[in-house]
């Protein structure tokens, strides 16, 4: 049946495949591709949860008729009204004239800001309400600003699918594999999981963390989640569940240093890596170094959500933080990026200020870091009469994971 998966009895997925998009939100690079996920439940009456992108609707709308089969489609429930997930709602209209809409209030009052014409099928629903389709039995639960304010999911009491909005989802196409099981994830896939939630989610850690206590007495009736992109999941939920806790509450996954560079010349990226040299001589290999210039800050991003320890080793520009170093550490703050340590090394000829002046955004403008002495100084470039400097600071930064395991 074209490009569709069935999920369990009668719940098939239906949605497409994107390699051709560049940016997602026309911000974030996709390298390995997206998936727009869409689900059609055929019961008594036949039910799509959610829709995808103008970009994949051809190939939605082929998929959802080979489904049907010649069956009328009775209910669209909308749990996210983004429109990457809302693009292809009047086609589906169109195509489907006695389709009832379900959906949040905020969801129908998003449908008209897009000029959506729903007028006539809204059937709108809030948080415990149920809906039967037949034998199948579902449940609303409001998500809140998970990641925008109309966000819902939806539970099926009579299979255990829950429809998770953009929750537990991910970057990557997903090319014929659907489930978590059918791949290597923490080979191939984490890191772009780990990607999708820090730089689309991660500002909201605390209406994930109330999402998921909300969620947690429905949690044993779940036996399969299926977010809006990436893999659905079948089994070891844990595993799911601790990455979505620790991101959420901002707790490092691994013991590790993320160092981050803004090199003119290369005498900062030196420095950089003779501080990896001394932290990896001192049994710490857990390094991983970027430059700021040619890395893009969402992969920053998720690198800084994932370690525990971060240097920001930046050249002094105009006496002021290096462009890029500065955008990095406004897309930290804006994305609320907490209970971290972090170390700082500055360079400058004549004035070297970038130091303090990120030591003071760190400060003043962000909330529970750590920053940790000594502060290295460099004029121009790394001479000898600094080593003990460079020493000094790998010394604190084991010394401070060594404190963290207490």
């Amino acid at each position: 049946m074209f490009c569709v998966r069935n999920i369990t009895e009668n719940l098939y997925w239906v949605g497409g495949n994107d390699h051709r998009l560049a940016l997602f939100e026309n911000i974030h690079p996709l390298t390995k591709g997206v998936s727009y996920n869409s689900y059609l439940l055929l019961d008594e009456k036949t039910v799509l949860f959610d829709t995808v992108d103008w970009a994949v609707t051809r190939e939605f709308l082929e998929n959802i008729e080979s489904v049907l089969n010649g069956r009328p489609l009775d209910y669209l429930v909308v749990n996210h009204m983004e429109p990457d997930h809302c693009g292809s709602i009047e086609e589906i209209v169109i195509r489907y004239p006695n389709c009832k809409i379900i959906s949040t209030e905020k969801s129908f009052m998003f449908m008209r800001q897009f000029n959506y014409h729903v007028e006539g099928r809204e059937i709108e629903v809030k948080e415990g309400d149920t809906f039967e389709f037949g034998k199948h039995k579902v449940a609303f639960l409001e998500a809140p600003m998970v990641h925008w304010p109309e966000a819902m999911i939806t539970l099926d009491l009579t299979n255990g699918a829950l429809f998770s909005a953009d929750a537990f989802g991910s970057f990557i196409a997903l090319d014929g594999k659907l489930f978590n099981d059918e791949v290597n994830f923490d080979r191939d896939w984490l890191d772009e999981a780990r990607r999708y939630y820090t730089n689309i989610v991660g500002k909201y850690g605390q209406f994930v963390q109330a999402l998921l206590k909300k969620a947690a007495p429905l949690l044993p009736k779940v036996k399969y989640i299926c977010p809006l992109h990436g893999l659905v999941w079948r089994n070891n939920f844990d595993y799911i569940l601790d990455k979505y806790n620790k991101w959420s509450t901002y707790v490092p996954e691994e013991k590790g240093v993320l160092i981050a560079y803004a090199s003119m010349y290369g005498n900062t990226e030196y420095t950089a890596q003779a501080l990896a040299t001394k932290l990896c001589e001192r049994g710490m290999s857990n390094v991983h170094l970027y430059d700021v210039s040619n890395t893009d800050v969402s992969y920053l991003i998720s690198e800084t959500f994932r370690f525990s320890h971060v240097v920001l080793a930046s050249v002094t520009y105009n006496l002021g933080i290096y462009p890029k170093m500065l955008n990095y550490l406004h897309d930290m703050k804006a994305l609320n990026v907490q209970n971290r340590t972090i170390s700082v090394i500055e360079n400058g000829s004549w004035a070297p200020k970038s130091g303090q002046l990120i030591s003071n955004f760190l400060d003043e403008e962000m909330k529970m870091i750590n920053i940790l002495d000594p502060m290295v100084t460099v004029n121009s470039a790394l001479k000898k009469d600094k080593e003990s400097d460079l020493d000094d600071l790998a010394d604190a930064i084991v010394e401070s994971m060594k404190l963290n395991e207490k």
